[in-house]
Order: structure tokens, then sequence, then C-alpha cells
């Protein structure tokens, strides 16, 4: 999905956010060529989180896709972060919030030497990374969802100008509906203190509210776009997000694809698929979107 990288884009690898060395505390920078320190306009900021189930994956897989946005003149973080499984040292949710936030933090200190407007943010996410967006986009008008994780937000919600959730894992329960394709651990790793053997069912997912963005949902999350498809294994999650963002009166906007259109969980990531540039066309939209408002407070 890399293949022929755009060299419209100026690209800065591997910033250590936090200063520990820690290979999960790696971001990039891409930013359209014109774009510089002294750009009298400040371009807008999308800081993206990427996917893999929360044990796998890198910002790496997400150039192609990142630069792409970049080239419309836009500034793209792309942010790693620790991960969960025995192999990548055990992380829960806990830590990837806590690491998501710190980027964020980081954004919001540098991002104006590369062009950036630190007062209009947008995230982003595809799989995980949407569940983690979503999540941290929830600590900022749920003071006891961040309270739980130990998490002071560096950001506001008035500084979150809208969120981008592709084939994102942001409704829990469907987990736990007979015959779904991953599972009860994936929601166990996530979850601190907790043996795997004693834990029934139940008990699980009354736990995993704590990790489902749905159950935080209320009249000041921020906008969002959502993209999936009937294809997506997190379809029904998507779906059932979109009528509860509603419900709440959530300014959302939701692009889906039927079977017939052979659009596999996340396929987003790929800039070659048929249906990506529509997908980007409206990510683009949303942002200039958020971009508007922000002037429009401002004046």
């Amino acid at each position: 999905m890399n293949a022929d990288p755009l060299t419209t884009v100026e690209y800065l690898r591997d910033v250590d956010y936090v200063g520990d060395r820690h290979p999960g505390h790696r971001l990039d920078v891409l930013t359209p060529r014109a774009a510089t320190a002294a750009t009298a306009a400040r371009l807008p900021v999308y800081v993206y989180f990427h996917g893999g189930g929360w044990t796998a994956g890198d910002k790496s897989a997400l150039t192609k896709y990142c630069a792409v946005q970049a080239d419309t003149g836009i500034v793209v973080v792309n942010v790693n972060y620790r991960r969960a499984g025995l192999a990548s040292g055990g992380f829960g949710m806990r830590h990837m919030l806590h690491d998501a936030n710190d980027a964020l933090r980081w954004v919001l200190a540098h991002i104006a030497e590369y062009g950036g407007d630190p007062e209009t943010i947008v995230l982003g996410g595809d799989s995980a990374g949407a569940q983690i967006a979503a999540l941290l986009g929830a600590t900022t008008t749920r003071p006891e969802l961040a309270d739980h994780f130990g998490l002071r937000p560096a950001i506001t919600r008035d500084e979150i100008g809208g969120l981008v959730l592709h084939c994102g894992a942001v409704d829990f329960s469907v987990l736990f509906e007979p015959g779904f394709i991953m599972s009860h651990d994936f929601a166990r790793m996530l979850l601190p203190g907790f043996r795997r053997h004693r834990m029934k069912p139940a008990s699980l997912q009354r736990a995993s509210r704590w990790l489902s963005p749905i159950e935080w949902l209320d009249g000041n999350y921020p906008p969002v776009l959502v993209t999936t498809s009937e294809r997506d294994i997190f379809y029904r999650a998507n779906v059932n997000f979109v009528e509860a963002a509603r419900h709440s009166g959530v300014p959302v906007e939701f692009l889906s694809y039927g079977w017939s259109s052979r659009t596999e969980h996340t396929w987003q990531q790929d800039p070659k698929h048929p249906e990506s540039a529509e997908v980007y066309e409206h990510l683009q939209n949303f942002i200039a979107q958020v971009s508007s408002r922000v002037r429009s407070a401002g004046a």
C-alpha cells in the first residue's frame, strides 16, 4: 500500500513524543511541501492511530494513506502506541489511551512548527485505532471515564474538531454476540486486574463498557465521520454507534458500502482501492468543515 510514495509531501519520521526511546512512542509528521513554519494560514491537523487488533500494526503501514491526506493541504500526525499481547509487552487500554494523550500533548506543543493549527485538530483511526480515537474523544466530555483510566486529557473538547472512524471497534457488545469472529480475549487483554480463567462472559461484558465508545456518547461528543461496509467485521458495531450518536444529538456523517463492493475490513488504508477515493473526499470535506467552524468561531 505504500508503493509509489508521494514526493509532494515532507516526511518527518519517528519523533519520540514521550522521550523514553520506546518504539511505541513514535510519531511521524507529514506536511505538504508548500507548508512551512512561516505559513501565514495554519493548516488543519489530522492525528491518526493505526489498527491491528490492539496487538499488532504499526504507523509505517499507513504512510501512504496519511501522505494522500497531507497532499490536500493537511498536516497529518501518524502515531504509534504501546500494544497489548505478551509479545508486545502486555500493555492494556490504559497504556494506549495515555500514549494517545501524550501524542496529543506533543501536537499541541509543536505542531505549529510544521505549519499546523493546534486549534484545528481532527482525530482518526481504523479498527482498534478508531476505538482509541473515539474513546480518547469521550474522555474530554466524560470525566468519569478519564478518571477511570487515570487520564488528565491533554486536549479539551473544544479543541477537538471531529473524529474520523474507519471500521472502528466502537461497540464492544458485538464481541459477545453468538458467532462473532473475535474471541472474548480481545476484551480481557485490554482490562487490568482480570484473570482470564476466572472472568465469566457476563462480568467481562459489564467491564467492557469502559472500552466501548458507544457507552460514552452524549450531546457534547465531537462530530464524527464513520466509514464502514457490510463486509466489515465491525459493521454492526458501526451501525449501532451511528444510531446511538444520532440519538444523542451528535452530528454524524455515515458512509457505508454494500456487500457487492468488496470493501473488506479497513480497506480505507489502501489508496488504490476503488472506494477509497470517495472516502477520502468525504474525509477532506469533513476536515474543511471543521476548519470553517474554527475560523467562524474566531472571527
